[in-house]
């Protein structure tokens, strides 16, 4: 069955790689524009300039499945290497916490926000695939803008789509021997993931990259 399932895959990589694109535009359509005054679930602005975040809560739901299995594609909803082994989902937090805290540090608006932030996916390589093939990193949340103060939502629920091609094999070893591990890569990512939803109209664009890319999305 992993065989047929394979075939179908290479087969059918093309028509859905195309399906996935198409997704783009409603999975990270932009905010849309609302009165200031605007109820809890209406969106606040299309363009978020004016903006301070003063807190962020990332959520990673325990019912998210861990993998540490050694494979080249992803067995589970959360992929992590780079530290020790425990407890994947709170590494999972702080990472996204590190990387959004740092994304946003730079808005010094009159609004004063809070992020409401829940993780759905994380997949960065397993040490099989990062020192062969490379891939792609799967990242996938949901982004709620709150009033910092009542907590009030300002915007609806967004789930955002944050893929990042992922070195492998003498790629990844030079890119390590350069301080560029997968969690300085992936936090990078992150922090300009957020920076763009939070100062362009179009949000964060996610990216195109192949085959690999849409069979982990399935």
């Amino acid at each position: 069955m992993k065989r047929i399932k394979l075939v179908m895959l290479l087969v059918m990589g093309g028509l859905v790689s195309a399906c996935a694109n198409t997704n783009v535009a409603s999975r990270n359509a932009p905010f849309d524009s609302a009165p200031l005054n605007a109820g809890p679930g209406a969106a606040y602005l299309s363009l978020l300039t004016d903006v301070s975040v003063e807190n962020i809560t990332v959520r990673v739901p325990r019912s998210l499945k861990v993998s540490e299995a050694n494979r080249y594609l992803p067995a589970g909803d959360i992929v992590w290497r780079e530290d020790p082994i425990g407890d994947r989902h709170a590494q999972v937090a702080q990472i996204f916490h590190d990387a959004l805290t740092r994304g946003t540090e730079a808005l010094d608006g009159k609004l004063p926000v809070a992020l409401d932030v829940e993780v759905s996916r994380f997949h960065a390589l397993t040490e099989k695939a990062r020192y062969t093939t490379g891939g792609v990193h799967n990242i996938t949340f949901t982004l709620t803008l709150r009033d910092a103060e009542t907590g009030a939502a300002l915007s609806d629920p967004r789930f955002i789509r944050a893929d990042l091609d992922a070195f492998g094999g003498q790629q990844a070893l030079a890119a390590e021997a350069r301080g560029l591990t997968q969690k300085v890569r992936i936090s990078n990512h992150l922090a300009e993931v957020i920076r763009q939803e939070l100062t362009t109209e179009e949000g964060f664009q996610n990216p195109r990259l192949g085959l690999i890319q849409a069979m982990n999305q399935i």
